[in-house]
């Protein structure tokens, strides 16, 4: 058994987020010692693992959630599971996408400028402050 403060070291995810994590019905509430402490078995620290690994690789806590149900159902095909998975990856893709054509804009703007001084001529502020000028969607 483990009190939260040892899931908290063993796992690397801080006792609020333990905490939340219970309220929102991921992790099944502990155990209680007679003061009142919670305590954790095994199953409670491959549940938080679980979890602090999804949300590491960015699935929401409802994705998450889901996937936690999932586990509970061994009877039924892990094409959820997939789904999930890939809708993540989508979402993913999609942010490179966008990082690769802020990433392009940044480029242009940073090389715009010849670094004589700030003013009226700056090119990087005159690009902040006008958005017409730049050239690719970000």
């Amino acid at each position: 058994m483990f009190s939260i403060g040892d899931l908290s070291k063993r796992t690397k995810v801080k006792i609020p987020t333990i905490r939340y994590y219970e309220e929102m019905g991921l992790l099944s509430a502990p155990e209680r010692t007679e003061g009142n402490q919670r305590r954790y078995d095994a199953a409670g620290m491959e549940r938080l693992s679980f979890i602090k690994h999804a949300r590491d690789l960015g699935f929401s806590l409802e994705a998450i959630s889901e996937l936690i149900d999932l586990q509970g159902h061994p009877d039924r095909s892990c094409k959820a599971a997939t789904d999930i998975a890939t809708a993540r990856l989508s979402e993913v893709r999609a942010k490179i996408k966008r990082l690769r054509a802020l990433e392009k804009e940044l480029n242009r703007i940073s090389k715009g400028c010849n670094g004589d001084g700030v003013s009226e001529h700056c090119y990087v502020l005159a690009s902040l402050a006008d958005h017409e000028l730049c050239r690719h969607e970000h």
